[in-house]
């Protein structure tokens, strides 16, 4: 009986052990609620926190510039092409609160999508056999970011719209909830998604770039997993950030003018529009807010990876 009991012991033991591996690999020893809450707080922090410059990036690239000429006012006030004239406009004209209009949707937002991001990129690694942290594995990486990406986008993108609908200087809607009602009784249920074709074009090269680049960068940067810190994780970051949002801008003034320019645009086709401005406006229209754009995503990049893999820790304890 006693043999027959340490072997049961053995045996259950044997079973936990098994259990942990799984648990380890496709994990971390982590929930997927938990793996969640990591990402939701990481996408927060980021977007809260640099909320100002993407309402810089935003009235850059809703204005409407033509060859030769200066800035014309399209559907946001004129507030120039650099970035120091940009935030001197603004704050001038409507006090710091206009750095921060729309700030509540974009966190409303920011929670679960990002949540969802995170959660299912990690579990996207394991399907792909990319979770093994010594391996360099920059292709099932971005295949990973790019599914999650086109998940997640789902839910972000009709309160994007109404983020950079209150961003505009002059904008009608007296908050989140009156930007909603509004644009659901004047323009559909459509308005809120005209965008997503854009969006996804955009995203999954931008995230197949940031998450490949943040990968290789910190195995560059440490000689071992154990030895990353915090110093790798904000610079792997911040060059994944600038670099994805340099190569994406063109196709971020697409989805900024398909946001915020109500019925101007009959269409929801990216190449459409991409072919409306370049031809109203020139192609240096496509650059418009390129810099807000990587000012933003160098350091807001920085934080959510930091945020993350801080959670990661915390959570795992």
């Amino acid at each position: 009986t006693e043999a027959a009991a340490r072997e049961a012991a053995g045996a259950s033991a044997a079973s936990l052990s098994r259990a942990e591996k799984v648990v380890a690999k496709t994990y971390d020893g982590l929930s997927f609620t938990k793996w969640m809450f990591a990402g939701s707080a990481a996408g927060i922090a980021e977007h809260v926190a640099m909320f100002p410059v993407d309402t810089i990036k935003t009235r850059m690239q809703a204005i409407s510039v033509s060859p030769g000429r200066s800035p014309q006012p399209g559907p946001s006030q004129q507030v120039g092409s650099h970035v120091a004239k940009a935030l001197r406009t603004i704050i001038r004209g409507e006090g710091l609160a206009g750095l921060y209009r729309g700030v509540g949707a974009v966190a409303i937002g920011a929670g679960p999508s990002h949540g969802i991001y995170f959660a299912l990129y990690e579990y996207m690694k394991i399907l792909l056999g990319a979770s093994n942290d010594e391996r360099h594995r920059p292709l099932e990486t971005s295949i990973a970011a790019a599914v999650a990406t086109i998940v997640a986008d789902a839910v972000m993108t009709p309160l994007d719209v109404v983020k950079q609908r209150l961003q505009l200087a002059g904008s009608p809607y007296k908050g989140t909830m009156d930007c909603i009602t509004s644009t659901l009784r004047t323009e559909g249920v459509q308005a809120f998604f005209k965008s997503y074709n854009t969006t996804i074009i955009m995203n999954v090269p931008f995230v197949s770039i940031h998450f490949a680049t943040y990968e290789s960068c910190k195995k560059l940067l440490r000689k071992s997993p154990e030895d990353e810190g915090l110093v790798t994780q904000i610079i792997a970051g911040g060059v994944a950030g600038g670099a994805a949002a340099a190569a994406t801008n063109p196709l971020d003034v697409v989805k900024t003018r398909l946001q915020t320019s109500g019925t101007q645009y009959n269409t929801s086709s990216s190449y459409a529009v991409l072919k409306s401005i370049v031809s109203k406006e020139g192609y240096g229209a496509l650059m418009q807010g390129m810099r807000p754009r990587i000012v933003f995503h160098i350091p807001a990049a920085a934080i959510s990876w930091v945020t993350y893999e801080t959670c990661k820790k915390f959570l795992s304890v």
